[in-house]
């Protein structure tokens, strides 16, 4: 840490960087955590980075990092077709309510 920054960005040849993510490589992980992190993406069906990633933040902060959908709020565009559809569904039919 000779220029006093705690962390340094790591783009290799050919990686774009993501805006607000941080990339880690961690070495020398024992067997068992290796193993244990393996079982609970193959039980739960995720990849094992989305494990490591959940178990990160809930070792971190205390709970699941929520859905955060910032990069598509304000991005709705009207479609008069979807609105056809979604108001024939809308409609009651009062005689299977009887």
């Amino acid at each position: 840490m000779t220029s006093g920054v705690a962390w340094m960005p790591c783009d290799h040849a050919g990686m774009k960087p993501q805006a607000g993510t941080v990339r880690y490589t961690i070495r020398g992980i024992p067997a068992e955590v290796d193993r244990i992190l393996r079982q609970k993406a193959a039980r739960r069906k995720l990849s094992l980075n989305q494990v490591i990633l959940d178990e990160l933040t809930v070792a971190t902060v205390g709970g699941q990092r929520r859905a955060d959908f910032s990069d598509i709020i304000g991005r709705w565009t009207t479609d008069p077709a979807f609105d056809e559809v979604l108001a024939a569904q809308r409609q009651i039919d009062w005689d299977k309510w009887q």
